[in-house]
């Protein structure tokens, strides 16, 4: 029988290409400017949009067409003007300066690019520059730590809509949301601590932007969990793990263990209600309305489901918020800066980002 030789090795499998990954920072949107036309423009867009009025097409436009945007522009439109900055307003101001930051750590590696889903920088025009530099793996960070249809859900439509224009369609991952994050929670507690020692106040608000409640019932996969007692949230589960109200609630003990808040010291409330449809509660404006009479004459607010300051923050809770909290009787009302461009932030986003750019790579 003949000898057979063993086989010479075989050459190492080559991984081949890797992928360039890019990475696409995307906000809410802001208005071009604090005008009433412009201010239209954006609330037409924003509000046309089904995931977040998520009604029939023709009630929505009724809505929207006669209702909201032959009045609310000029309401908005001084609500912008009181916070609008001479670099522009605070959200795209702040948004930037964050994905800036998070460039120089990445670039040029990894290129960055910062959107909005309403308004300029648009998502298209994000994602053709990053093509442009190279990208064919796009890493996107929804900048809003809890889950919601009407935030991450319309963020991540829109990318995968513009991301399928291109013949050779990149690949996406998406950061998925940072509720638990470590750092989110460090760094809302680092801007927050040496505010509330000077401060000193009596009662902490952690304010989140609302919702309706039938966006939180959609969300429910089992029909029978979401706000059907007033304990649903108290813990989060995996029967509950879709829950925006949970997710925030989260947050919010999260936040308070890492202040080491007194117990019953801290509410979580929901603010910026639209319409008459019933929102998830309780209501930022009902409560400043309602702790004076409790004995508490000064307040300090967060605002953890914004990670950039804007209108909601800046206006919504720290003008009109503090003039309400005292008509009631308040003293005064302490807004607690939102992460921003916080080095810590920075350093959060940069990190969370290369793990998802980890996950992409072929050893």
């Amino acid at each position: 029988m003949p000898h057979l030789s063993p086989a010479p090795d075989a050459p190492a499998a080559s991984a081949g290409p890797q992928p360039r990954s890019g990475v696409l920072l995307v906000n809410l949107g802001s208005p071009r400017d604090p005008g009433v036309s412009a201010v239209r423009r954006y609330l037409r867009e924003f509000l046309s949009d089904p995931r977040v009025i998520d009604i029939h097409p023709a009630g929505r436009a009724l809505l929207l067409y006669l209702f909201i945007l032959p009045f609310r522009p000029r309401t908005s439109s001084r609500a912008y003007r009181s916070i609008w900055t001479e670099a522009g307003s605070p959200l795209i101001v702040h948004s930037r300066r964050l994905a800036e930051a998070v460039a120089r750590e990445l670039e040029p590696e990894v290129p960055v690019a910062l959107a909005m889903r309403y308004g300029e920088p648009s998502i298209r025009r994000a994602l053709d520059d990053l093509r442009a530099r190279g990208a064919d793996r796009i890493v996107v960070f929804p900048l809003y730590p809890q889950l919601a249809s009407s935030s991450t859900g319309t963020v991540l439509e829109k990318v995968f809509a513009e991301a399928s224009r291109a013949w050779n369609v990149p690949d996406i991952a998406t950061v998925p949301p940072f509720y638990r994050e470590p750092g989110l929670t460090r760094e809302f507690a680092a801007v927050g601590r040496p505010l509330l020692e000077s401060f000193r106040p009596d009662h902490v608000l952690m304010s989140f932007h609302g919702l309706p409640e039938r966006h939180i019932r959609k969300s429910d996969p089992s029909g029978a969990r979401c706000l059907a007692s007033a304990s649903c949230c108290d813990r989060l589960e995996d029967v509950n793990r879709f829950c925006y109200r949970a997710q925030c609630y989260e947050t919010a003990r999260r936040i308070a263990r890492e202040l080491s808040l007194a117990e019953g010291s801290m509410t979580v409330t929901f603010q910026s209600r639209l319409g008459r449809t019933p929102w998830i509660r309780p209501y930022t404006d009902l409560a400043l309305a309602e702790l004076p009479g409790r004995g508490v004459k000064r307040v300090a607010v967060f605002c953890p489901s914004f990670v950039a300051d804007c209108l909601e923050t800046l206006e919504e809770i720290g003008i009109r918020g503090r003039e309400q909290f005292r008509a009631a009787g308040g003293e005064e009302l302490l807004l607690v800066p939102s992460l921003n461009e916080h080095p810590g932030w920075v350093e959060t986003v940069v990190r969370l980002v290369r793990r998802e750019i980890r996950k992409g790579t072929v050893s």
